[in-house]
């Protein structure tokens, strides 16, 4: 009987998923139920894991993910808190796979836990990377408290202009975050619609802005998605504490953020 807690390699994933869960909620920035996680992890299985019978029956989906055939993803469920797939990423999350014709998927371990409902989001961003060519196996979505509070603010509805002002913050934010932001105007959480307003700034970026919702990140590597979010967390902080001391930061000036550029190769 295959047993995929056997796979070492699977399993370093799947801590690593638990890890950033747990500082997710730490970080204050997954109240309740809120955010989810997606990792591909087709390449760390064998063809006789990936070949796994389903717990349940085949469950459609919204549009046809032609680029993901085949592929399995560890999918945080819907309804299920970050502090709990901290502690236990397998009763609060599923293994997914996606079919050979792209248009439905089966939950293969460990439970028959429905995955988030931001699941044809999450599938839409890696069709759409995967197609491009692009090895982003991650989508990470969360809500951190200053990030969305920028948001509110119409000025930085703006990509050039909420990116300026948080690279200025601080030298390593131009550096983790090269691509700089983009944005995307409120759209009702979970849809499509969101969705493919998501995927139009993936074309630039590797970071979006939901208004008034969060932030989402992509990448190949969990752990940068999450420090990438963090460093950007980390300017806006800088510049709300600016802020409270009653003047406009001044932030770094465009000569400095240039001398950046040949100096850490971006």
């Amino acid at each position: 009987m295959i047993t995929l807690r056997n796979n070492e390699r699977l399993m370093a994933e799947i801590d690593r998923i638990a890890e950033v869960a747990g500082y997710l909620w730490t970080k204050g920035w997954a109240e309740r139920n809120g955010g989810n996680i997606s990792v591909n992890l087709t390449t760390l299985l064998s063809e006789e894991e990936k070949a796994l019978p389903a717990l349940v029956s085949s469950i459609p989906l919204q549009e046809a993910m032609t680029a993901l055939c085949g592929h399995v993803f560890y999918v945080t469920g819907t309804g299920k808190r970050m502090r709990y797939v901290a502690k236990d990423p397998f009763a609060n999350g599923s293994l997914i796979r996606i079919a050979a014709d792209g248009k439905s998927y089966d939950i293969l371990a460990e439970q028959p836990i429905p995955p988030t409902s931001e699941l044809p989001s999450h599938l839409l961003m890696h069709n759409f990377l995967r197609a491009k060519g692009r090895d982003n196996r991650v989508v990470l979505h969360t809500h951190p408290t200053d990030i969305i509070g920028m948001t509110h603010c119409k000025p930085f509805l703006d990509s050039e202009k909420i990116t300026r002002t948080l690279w200025s913050m601080i030298p390593e934010c131009r550096i983790i975050v090269p691509k700089g932001v983009g944005i995307v105007p409120y759209e009702i959480p979970g849809t499509l619609a969101l969705a493919h307003a998501t995927i139009r700034q993936l074309e630039e970026h590797d970071v979006v802005f939901w208004e008034k919702h969060g932030i989402l990140a992509v990448g190949e590597d969990l752990i940068e998605c999450f420090d990438a979010i963090d460093t950007l967390s980390k300017s806006a902080q800088i510049y709300f504490c600016a802020r409270m001391t009653g003047y406009e930061p001044e932030g770094m000036t465009d000569q400095q953020l240039d001398d950046l550029v040949p100096a850490f190769g971006l």
